[in-house]
Formats: structure tokens, C-alpha cells, sequence
């Protein structure tokens, strides 16, 4: 394990003990921070947060139990490995019980204490990872679905983007699915066994987005009452997802665009940089070209982020994708409901291939969850959808193919029957036939074209 710039506090009331383990330490490439008592200590722990302490037991003032006691009250969750005499293996042992991690006796070996200090640090590296990979899994991380060739085109770019650790932007309309993409790319990629860290940059205030990303020294700001990590510096190894770029705050943009420049940053309040090996995926709903020429972001970054580019395609660009999603929806949710619901009749499909979807994959899945709570059979139909703006099918009659051909034949004739119904409540005409679908008009004309419907298909015609 690398221990370059890993940042050890020795608390020792023995000068001569305390510079000898600086130098051994600093041999590994550890920095190093010292104090001579337990009372010491803990003020350095709350100004300097260290990866690991190396803590003396028998010290005045405050002895070493007392610290362990004090920083396990207090939350401060980082390993310790207390320094004993030789013949004090009983205190060892009553340290361990109050969370130390290991023991190191007097006098050092400068082989046993390598070996000691990268297993701790190797175990608080583990149990962050853990924490972070919990994170991420608690995240809706749902495959990528569909066949269409906007899909696979984009697919096969985030494939071959996972292979490197260039940079990628995500673009896209809200909820076609971005940050699926970015989960797929880390999962693809060789850092999948660090986390994934995922930062909203509009969901936070600049100042409360700063401290999120780059962490803060205690006495920082008001509030900041120990040293914290931030985002940048726990996905070390791995993969951070900056959503909404389009919307972090000018301020901010100059300071991304060093980390992506040189791995380098440091804390809000502090002085000394931090190094962290991270992939950074960037996603937006924004125009972020269209923003760089007008000064709204800064063009230097936007060359930084727009390394290889995926631009997702909205749902009523791939409609032939809508029923393996929607039949993947019907399963999760029937699945999270305890409901037997199996899936779509052939109308219910229809109405769902009629709709524009302004709000993507995210409001299918709204409609569909609605829909599955809301069924009482095995099939989700018509009257169980929320579908706004569609016409009311109230005049459509059923398809007459239904049971006598397969589901592609029964979607057809369902959307013809959908679509005659709005064009003989509009009197035949396409305008207003195109609104009472929730269509664009163009939209409209091309489905006509397809499903082969003239003016002889319809009352009003």
C-alpha cells in the first residue's frame, strides 16, 4: 500500500520516542504530526484530522484509554495504535477493547511497524470503501435497457470510455437516464472495486458545494468543528459523478478545473494539497456549449469535461424501446408491491407509444409504479394508467385482431383505434388531434404515414 502523504499523528510524552518514529515513519512517506500528551492530541486530531494516530498510554495529563474514550464519544472514527512498554500487554489488550486497532511495543522494529501501520491504514481504506460501495448500491442502479440504435450507439461510447480514465460528460434531457450511464461506465471500467461517488451540484448551496467537494479544516467557517473529507478526497481510486455541472457556480468551476488539470487540491481553510486519483464524470441537462460562447461557464473547463461525449437520446427518439422498459418497470414495482401484476395489455402499451414523454424514463416509471399499485389483475390496463394530456378512449373500440394475432399486431391496431378516436373528436383535424394526443403535429403525420391512416379511417373525416 503506498503511504506517500499519509498524514500520522504520534501522541508520545517521549521526545526521543516521538522523533524516532518521525523519522521511521517519514522513511515510509507518511507526514507526520507530534504531540506530547493526550489533551494535545485530541486538539490536533480536531485541527488536522490524521489518517492514523500512533498513541502513547502512559502519559500525564490525559493518558492514552482516557483518548481512546474521548474520540470514540465523540464519533471520530479513525485507526489508533497504542505504544506499550514491554511487559504491559494487559493494557495493550484494555486499549483494543476501547477501539484500538493494534499494538506496537517499545522497543520499534522498523520492519513490524511498516507492516503494523499499512495494515491499519489498509483496514480504514476497506471500511470507507464499504461504506461508499453501500452508498452506491442504495442508489437506483438499474441496467441499461432497450435495443434501439441511439441506445447501442451510446453504449458502445461509454464501453470505451470505461476502458480509460478520460474524462466523460453525460448530456441529456431530465430523466433519460444519466446517471444509469455513469454507474454503467464505473462498473465497466478497472476502478469498479472503489466507489462511486455521486455530488449534486444544484442541490447545495456554493459555499455548502465547496466544503462537499474539496472537505474543510476545523475553525474553516462557522460550524466547522473538526476537519472533514470531501467528496474528491474519499472516492480516491475511484469514480466521482458531478450531476448538474451546468449549474455549479462560477466560483467553483476554476477550482474543478485544477483538480482535473493535476489530481491537486486542498480543503476549504487549509493550506497544505491533497492528492486524489479519481475519474470525473461530469452530466448535464444543459446546452453547455451554447453556455462556454456565452461566458455562462467557463470554456476552459467545458474542453476539460468534453473529452469523449455521450449524448442520451430522449424516450420519444427510441419508442421501441418502451416495452422492454416498461416491462422492466412492471417487474420491479410488482416486485417491491408484493402484487402479481405481469405486465401490459396491448391497448395500455398502445396509449404508452401514443404519449411524448417529456419527462423520459423517469416518468414512465412514475406511470407505470402508479399503474401497478393501482391493478387488480395480472395485466395493467388503460383505466390503471395516468397518462396526461392523451385522449379519452371512451369511443375506441376494442382491437378486433385481439387474441387473433401476436402483441406487435394487437400495439398496432391499438394505436390506430387511439389515434382515430382523437381525429373524430377533432373532427379530422390534425392540430387539434395532435394536442388531445399530447403529440407533436410532425410526430402525428408520421404515425399516420406508418399505421396507414387516411381520412376515410375516421368519422370526421
Amino acid at each position: 500500500m503506498d503511504l506517500i502523504g499519509t498524514r500520522v499523528l504520534i501522541v508520545d510524552d517521549d521526545p526521543s520516542s516521538r522523533r524516532l518514529l518521525e523519522v521511521r515513519l517519514r522513511a515510509l512517506g507518511c507526514e507526520t504530526m507530534t504531540a506530547a500528551d493526550g489533551q494535545e492530541g485530541l486538539a490536533v486530531v480536531q485541527r488536522e484530522a490524521p489518517a492514523l494516530m500512533l498513541l502513547d498510554l502512559q502519559m500525564p495529563r490525559m493518558g492514552g484509554l482516557e483518548v481512546l474514550r474521548t474520540l470514540r464519544r465523540d464519533g471520530l472514527d479513525f485507526p489508533i495504535i497504542v505504544i506499550t512498554a514491554h511487559g504491559s500487554i494487559e493494557a495493550a489488550v484494555e486499549a483494543m477493547k476501547e477501539g484500538a486497532y493494534d499494538f506496537l511495543p517499545k522497543p520499534f522494529d522498523a520492519g513490524h511497524l511498516g507492516i503494523v501501520v499499512r495494515k491499519a491504514l489498509e483496514r480504514r481504506r476497506l471500511v470507507e470503501s464499504n461504506r461508499l460501495l453501500q452508498d452506491t448500491l442504495d442508489s437506483h442502479t438499474s441496467e441499461i435497457l432497450g435495443d434501439s440504435q441511439a441506445i447501442r450507439q451510446a453504449v458502445g461510447v461509454a464501453r470505451k470510455a470505461a476502458a480509460a480514465n478520460s474524462t466523460v460528460l453525460l448530456l441529456g434531457e431530465s430523466g433519460t437516464g444519466k446517471e444509469v450511464f455513469a454507474h454503467a461506465v464505473h462498473r465497466w471500467s478497472d476502478r469498479r472495486e472503489r466507489p462511486l461517488v455521486v455530488v449534486n451540484c444544484v442541490a447545495l448551496s456554493e459555499h455548502l458545494l465547496e466544503s462537499e467537494l474539496f472537505g474543510h479544516e476545523k475553525g474553516a467557517f462557522t460550524g466547522a468543528h473538526q476537519a472533514k473529507k470531501g467528496k474528491f478526497e474519499l472516492a480516491h481510486g475511484g469514480t466521482v459523478l458531478l450531476d448538474e455541472i451546468g449549474d455549479m457556480p462560477p466560483g467553483l468551476q476554476a477550482k474543478l478545473l485544477r483538480v482535473l488539470q493535476d489530481h491537486n487540491f486542498e480543503r476549504v481553510g487549509g493550506t497544505k494539497p491533497i492528492r486524489a486519483d479519481i475519474r470525473v464524470i461530469a452530466a448535464t441537462n444543459r446546452d453547455l456549449d451554447h453556455a462556454a460562447k456565452e461566458g455562462r461557464f467557463r470554456e476552459d473547463l467545458f474542453y476539460r469535461l468534453n473529452v469523449v461525449r455521450i449524448t442520451l437520446p430522449p424516450l420519444r427518439d427510441r419508442k421501441e424501446d418502451l416495452p422492454v422498459l416498461a416491462q422492466y418497470l412492471v417487474a420491479k414495482f410488482a416486485a417491491e408491491t408484493k402484487k402479481p401484476v405481469r405486465g401490459l395489455s396491448a391497448q395500455a402499451m398502445a396509449r404508452l407509444q401514443v404519449h411524448t414523454w417529456p419527462g423520459n424514463v423517469r416518468e414512465l416509471a412514475n406511470v407505470i409504479e402508479r399503474a401497478v399499485v393501482l391493478c387488480a389483475g395480472d395485466d395493467i390496463q388503460v383505466e390503471d394508467l395516468a397518462v396526461p394530456n392523451l385522449v379519452n378512449l371512451s369511443t375506441a373500440q376494442p382491437p378486433t385482431s385481439a387474441g387473433n394475432g401476436d402483441f406487435h399486431s394487437q400495439v398496432r391496431e391499438s394505436k390506430r383505434q387511439i389515434i382515430r378516436a382523437a381525429l373524430d373528436r377533432s373532427g379530422g383535424n390534425q392540430t387539434k388531434a395532435a394536442e388531445l394526443l399530447g403529440l407533436q403535429r410532425t410526430y402525428l403525420v408520421k404515425l399516420l404515414r406508418e399505421l396507414d391512416i387516411r381520412n376515410m379511417d375516421f368519422a370526421g373525416g
